[in-house]
């Protein structure tokens, strides 16, 4: 949002190009904090959180937004098609759904949707743009590097992850339960410092600040997942600096530390340059407090406005379908996941 606010004069480096006559516009970004609002509403009353009246005021928020967007001349265009939605978090946007679902969503990835959450079948990576967390942790040169004597790292919560009780009696391996927050901060960097690969089981929110800060931190990510959708894919091959752990290898015992032991040093070297190449391209912040001024010109805005650029001749070619499409005719919910 710092980022489209920006005067012109100081928007060097930046992808996005802001106009206000929306018939110039390749697509239209619409700033509704879904995340702020579902926060707000769960602690004022959260016992209305998902009921649909007036006492809920993350859902009249959300009412009054998508009636706003509806009924502009912007989305009846487009059919909203080229509207850019900001999801990221997994219960935002959820009484509204269903009609931002033809928009360009950025979101988190989340293999294990509920009720609760958007389904697959309103997300396709055709036109929706997989965005990463911010990282918590601050960023390690790689001419700070020094040995790592400890094999994988983990911080997190112990009873989601059945991967704990198998890892964490196996030498070499540190199983921390707690987050990166302000009290668990200084441990996680030491961690992460001090290891050569972090574990990155998915679970709700399978690309966590955990995946995040491990590539700040240059400890290699192993990510233990079958069908994981990662940002910027495309424009980042993380093969390069990621295992990929298949789950049922993973819940095999000794297998996920036998095959770790295996990587060579130059192995593990190769990885961690790699890994140097593109931190910042997770980077948001901008180093000022209000989000106003130029932004880093690899950073992680620029990159899901390149994103989103990628997707536009796909978009433009929907909106002309719609357009055609015969009086009377639906077309029902598709999934594109791949």
């Amino acid at each position: 949002m710092g980022d489209l606010l920006t005067p012109k004069e100081l928007k060097r480096e930046s992808f996005a190009t802001t106009i206000f006559d929306s018939r110039e516009a390749d697509v239209i970004f619409v700033p509704f904090f879904a995340t702020l609002s579902a926060e707000l509403q769960l602690i004022v009353n959260k016992g209305v959180f998902r009921k649909r009246i007036a006492e809920n005021e993350d859902y009249m928020r959300q009412k009054t937004m998508i009636e706003l967007v509806k009924n502009s001349d912007a989305w009846q265009n487009s059919g909203g098609r080229d509207h850019v939605f900001v999801v990221t978090d997994p219960v935002a946007m959820w009484h509204v759904k269903d009609e931002i679902a033809p928009g360009i969503l950025l979101l988190f990835s989340n293999e294990n949707s509920s009720e609760s959450m958007i389904h697959h079948t309103e997300v396709s990576l055709l036109k929706d743009v997989i965005v990463p967390y911010t990282h918590l942790l601050p960023r390690m040169d790689i001419a700070q590097n020094n040995k790592r004597d400890k094999l994988l790292y983990f911080r997190g919560a112990k009873h989601r992850h059945r991967l704990w009780d198998l890892l964490v009696n196996e030498p070499g391996v540190i199983m921390e339960e707690g987050f990166p927050n302000a009290m668990g901060k200084e441990q996680s960097i030491t961690g992460m410092r001090t290891s050569e690969f972090c574990l990155h089981p998915a679970g709700d929110t399978p690309t966590s600040c955990r995946l995040f800060d491990a590539i700040q931190s240059l400890c290699i990510p192993v990510i233990v997942s079958d069908n994981i959708e990662l940002p910027f894919e495309g424009m980042i091959d993380y093969s390069k600096f990621s295992i990929f752990v298949a789950v049922g290898n993973a819940l095999t015992p000794s297998w996920l530390v036998n095959h770790l032991w295996n990587y060579s040093t130059e192995q593990k070297d190769e990885f961690r340059r790699n890994m140097a190449q593109v931190q910042e391209n997770f980077q948001f912040d901008n180093g000022h407090s209000d989000g106003l001024g130029p932004i880093v010109a690899n950073g992680a805005v620029n990159q899901v406005w390149k994103k989103v650029y990628q997707k536009l001749p796909m978009i433009r070619e929907g909106i002309i379908r719609e357009k055609r499409k015969p009086a009377g005719v639906s077309v029902p919910l598709r999934c594109h996941c791949t």
